[in-house]
């Protein structure tokens, strides 16, 4: 089952990531767990979808059949839309309730499907109409950042911005980015070290829980059903 993907930065605090893919055949995709929602818009049959989508805190199998083609803007943690709450869509989604040609409803409202390469304006005429909101302190807490107000404070911020704990999110993005190391052919020993796993036996339970897959069967590329995106982050170390 072959799948093309294209993702790249964004040029917007609000925003983590924007991607965008195409399927063809039958297979099995592993979508692996993730600490961020998005919005997602894909064609599929012929049929224009739009959700927004995640966190996801375990590994899925998604069975794809035919053509597909989506994009999907990926939001960095703090930014939320109060009318759905993120605590709603762990390891879920909420579909639009209607999607014509090429405009969905979000909130109730019509907007247009937004493109790969304007994603960022699209995301700010959400932001000026209130759909989205954004808690700064969130992001530099999950990155590591000290933050000016109490630990309780903080905790209370985070779930009420992500749906998650900060020692879930990093559990998560740690696991994330061992899986992009093991691909780029990192060896397993050196993992452990850069991410800070106490040992090999602890990367590879983590790997099971929110990969899916072994150590071994990431340094080999093409084995097993394909991933879903993965991505460096902040959270890289260098290779």
């Amino acid at each position: 089952m072959p799948i093309e993907s294209e993702d790249r930065e964004a040029d917007s605090p609000y925003v983590a990531r924007v991607w965008r893919g195409r399927t063809s055949g039958a297979g099995v995709m592993n979508s692996v767990s993730t600490s961020t929602w998005e919005l997602v818009f894909w064609q599929d049959g012929g049929v224009i979808r739009a959700a927004a989508r995640g966190p996801e805190t375990r590994p899925t199998e998604v069975r794809i059949d035919g053509e597909s083609e989506s994009i999907g803007i990926t939001f960095s943690h703090g930014t939320t839309m109060p009318h759905l709450p993120s605590r709603r869509l762990i390891d879920s989604d909420a579909e639009s309730p209607h999607v014509d040609g090429r405009r969905f409803v979000l909130r109730g409202e019509e907007w247009e499907i937004p493109g790969f390469d304007d994603a960022e304006h699209f995301v700010q005429k959400l932001v000026r109409a209130g759909v989205l909101t954004r808690d700064p302190l969130v992001d530099d807490v999950v990155w590591g950042g000290m933050a000016r107000v109490g630990t309780r404070s903080v905790q209370r911020r985070v779930a009420a911005a992500t749906g998650l704990t900060a020692g879930a999110i990093r559990q998560i993005e740690r696991a994330r980015q061992a899986a992009v190391l093991l691909g780029e052919g990192l060896p397993i020993a050196r993992v452990v070290h850069e991410l800070g796993f106490y040992d090999q036996p602890h990367l590879a339970r983590s790997l099971q829980r929110f990969i899916g897959r072994s150590a071994t069967e990431l340094r080999q590329p093409g084995a097993g059903d394909a991933l879903s995106l993965l991505y460096r982050t902040d959270m890289d170390h260098p290779s």
